[in-house]
């Protein structure tokens, strides 16, 4: 079972705050880095989140996800085209999927995906993306379709948490809205306990 709530990262030092906040979900998204610095960063980011029971999720790099023996890969669609998927699968790792439009979702449900995420659900805030919003009301026929846990994402805040879960989403995931704020670790508590209470 994935957390509820979904935290994008850049490095070791995010979740070494923030985990013992009690984020247990998590997505290392590294870029413009030498290959040595991408082992080293994956591999101390598993370090940390391992010993924190915190699940950590490498995004794009599939080669060095398998290198580091990490345990859940997400990629984008344009990810899809140079991925060795056979050797994805081989090793074991957890598949996780982005999708902005209904042919893309046709697409991911070929991959088996073990999770799918739909976005920008409002216009995004950390991230420059080409779509347009999907608006919270479309979560329900994603879910609909879906036979794996659907993540929601796209400049999402923590008011908006218990509408998005309501409609559907079994986890929500953020940057801007905990990376961004004034007091990161506060922030990503109160997301952990929003998480936490739209469980029941």
């Amino acid at each position: 079972m994935l957390g509820r709530f979904y935290l994008i990262v850049d490095s070791h030092h995010w979740l070494e705050r923030l985990c013992p906040q009690g984020l247990r979900l998590a997505q290392l998204r590294i870029k413009d880095k030498t290959p040595s610095e991408l082992t080293d960063e994956i591999s101390r980011s598993l370090a940390v989140a391992r010993a924190q029971g915190c699940t950590l999720v490498v995004n794009d790099h599939w080669q060095a996800a398998i290198d580091t023996g990490a345990e859940w890969l997400h990629l984008g669609q344009e990810d899809l085209d140079m991925v060795d998927i056979k050797a994805v699968r081989k090793a074991g790792l957890k598949l996780g999927l982005s999708t902005h439009t209904e042919e893309e979702l046709d697409r991911a449900l070929t991959y088996d995906p073990d999770y799918v995420a739909l976005g920008p659900i409002f216009p995004a805030r950390g991230k420059q993306v080409d779509y347009a919003p999907q608006g919270i009301a479309r979560l329900g026929s994603w879910k609909a379709r879906l036979s794996c846990p659907l993540i929601a994402i796209g400049g999402i805040r923590l008011e908006h948490a218990d509408e998005i879960y309501a409609a559907g989403a079994d986890s929500i995931c953020v940057i801007t809205d905990v990376l961004a704020d004034a007091d990161p670790e506060d922030r990503c508590r109160k997301w952990v306990e929003a998480a936490g209470s739209a469980r029941s």
